[in-house]
């Protein structure tokens, strides 16, 4: 029965922290990075907030990469589009980005998986390789998918928490205290906080001489599948 419950608790830390890559290989920064580049993520878009976080990114010359929902690409197709063709990298985040994904069998997952890549295809002419489980979580299901759909997992090593927190200087000093070269940082574009925090995080990064590149430049991995 002990031996059970460690073993329960094992499996639970496993799948809830993505960085410990216990169910799937999982890219979460790049530790050799020996400049001084950083990766910007925004999960849950495309949304209304989305052309605001598209003009700071313009104006401060950056990059980043958008894991889109595919239930909301299909709501605001219109600013996937735009959030390709100014040049930054499109992921999958699931169609439905459900509270019970994680309960979902290997064929369900698959299924959300494959159908956002091809809302996403539709829209942009590219099939995105990067996939970002919803909530971080990972499972014997969630492999099992990947292993038919090949999706490379990215995960985070600074996560904001503008999902959750408020206070814009939470979630700015909370950034600025975790940034080091090769670091992905994740933020929704879901949040008029978030576009607040992150004018000041640019304007933060700009002065440390960061660039802020996408996932595929950090990392050196291929972004789509055509």
């Amino acid at each position: 029965m002990i031996l059970f419950g460690i073993r329960f608790v094992i499996l639970v830390i496993g799948s809830s922290f993505i960085q410990l890559n216990f169910h799937v290989k999982t890219y979460c920064e790049n530790p050799t990075e020996d400049g001084k580049k950083i990766a910007l993520t925004f999960d849950d878009g495309p949304h209304e907030i989305t052309p605001q976080i598209l003009a700071l990114l313009k104006q401060y010359n950056a990059k980043a990469t958008f894991f889109c929902i595919g239930k909301n690409v299909e709501t605001h197709p219109e600013i996937l589009k735009q959030t390709f063709e100014e040049g930054h990298i499109i992921g999958n985040h699931s169609y439905s980005h459900s509270h019970f994904f994680d309960f979902y069998g290997k064929e369900k997952v698959k299924m959300e998986l494959q159908q956002t890549d091809t809302i996403i295809k539709g829209i942009i002419g590219q099939q995105p390789s990067f996939f970002r489980p919803p909530y971080g979580v990972t499972n014997p299901n969630i492999r099992r998918a990947l292993e038919t759909t090949n999706h490379k997992v990215i995960g985070w090593n600074i996560r904001s928490m503008d999902g959750v927190s408020k206070d814009e200087k939470s979630i700015y000093n909370r950034i600025i205290k975790q940034i080091t070269p090769g670091s992905i940082i994740l933020l929704h574009d879901t949040s008029a906080i978030t576009v607040r925090v992150l004018e000041q995080l640019l304007l933060f990064l700009r002065s440390k001489n960061y660039e802020i590149v996408g996932i595929d430049e950090l990392l050196n991995l291929k972004p789509y599948e055509n």
